[in-house]
């Protein structure tokens, strides 16, 4: 179990290094993720918030400077007090090379993975 939350560890690290040599924190990554990955490719504050386990106000913050750098925009819905995040076309480039350079990463060590999670179970 401890070399497999190392090797996890060690993933984690992996993707907040890439994340910060194109300009991003971690948690603008983690945040660029989230948007993405729901069916609308698009979230509240709120659902960031929880997605990420952040306070909302946190959230409102992190929204703003993906906003600042033209990654993510807000949009408003039929319910004018709800607005969506969703990703500008630089904030799918962006996402899209981090995410081949993690999916090259997660192949290269599926093989151990495998391998620990088998002497696991």
């Amino acid at each position: 179990m401890a070399e497999f939350r190392f090797e996890l560890r060690r993933f984690a690290h992996f993707s907040e290094v890439a994340a910060r040599e194109l300009g991003l924190t971690p948690q603008q990554h983690q945040a660029l993720l989230s948007i993405h990955g729901t069916p609308e490719r698009a979230q509240t504050i709120g659902e960031l918030a929880n997605r990420l386990m952040i306070k909302p106000h946190s959230a409102t913050g992190l929204a703003s400077r993906l906003i600042a750098n033209g990654l993510i925009e807000r949009q408003a819905v039929e319910d004018r007090r709800v607005v969506q995040l969703r990703l500008t076309r630089a904030g799918e480039k962006l996402l899209a090379a981090l995410s081949r350079v993690h999916e090259a990463e997660l192949r290269r060590i599926k093989p151990l993975l495998h391998g620990l999670i088998d002497r696991i179970g």
